[in-house]
């Protein structure tokens, strides 16, 4: 990966602003503090900043480190995992950023979780164990391929034994929860 300056620091500024924008929205609908509207306004956040990023893979592919940087690179990492209102798309930036990990200019890990996202999205069981589900009896996976081996696939991918991150997860959240009122959402790139 390189540290040196991104090429297109307007991209980079744009990217950052909205995933920042969406994840405040986020983590006000997990600790059920949006009204009706606001999660409205919320979803069509995630929709526009999807089609942004859209713009951005037709014209750049993957916007990896050395186009937008690290903090760039996750925030377009963060807007694709949670365009879950265009299962087509989240598989296609999956794709993308397959290549750009491949090119040693983006973060597997990064793709583990939208991977297993986009599976999620579509209705088929994840692979890594990065996707769960935060409701009122509390923390769980989503569906699991063959679970007895996801940690041999973790560990490809540079992720920890999925006990070791669920503990960690169902510790964070602990301290967030809203007892009665918790909504069941599936929480990403917490495992």
């Amino acid at each position: 990966m390189t540290t040196s300056a991104p090429q297109r620091p307007d991209l980079t500024r744009e990217l950052i602003v909205r995933a920042a924008q969406s994840a405040a929205h986020r983590a006000k609908r997990v600790r059920n503090q949006l009204d009706t509207v606001q999660v409205g306004q919320s979803r069509h956040t995630d929709y526009a900043n999807a089609k942004i990023l859209s713009r951005i893979l037709a014209d750049h592919d993957w916007p990896g480190h050395r186009l937008v940087g690290p903090d760039g690179a996750r925030a377009a990492w963060s807007i694709a995992l949670h365009s879950d209102d265009d299962p087509a798309f989240q598989r296609a930036a999956t794709t993308l950023l397959g290549r750009a990990v491949q090119a040693g200019d983006a973060l597997v890990t990064h793709w583990a979780h939208l991977h297993d996202r986009a599976l999620v999205t579509s209705g088929r069981d994840q692979e890594y164990g990065t996707q769960l589900l935060l409701s009122a009896d509390g923390i769980e996976l989503c569906p699991l391929t063959a679970p007895a081996s996801v940690d041999a696939r973790r560990a490809t991918v540079g992720l920890p034994p999925i006990a070791l991150a669920l503990t960690a997860v169902r510790r964070r959240y602990a301290a967030d929860s809203c007892a009665d009122e918790t909504p069941t959402v599936v929480l990403a790139g917490a495992a």
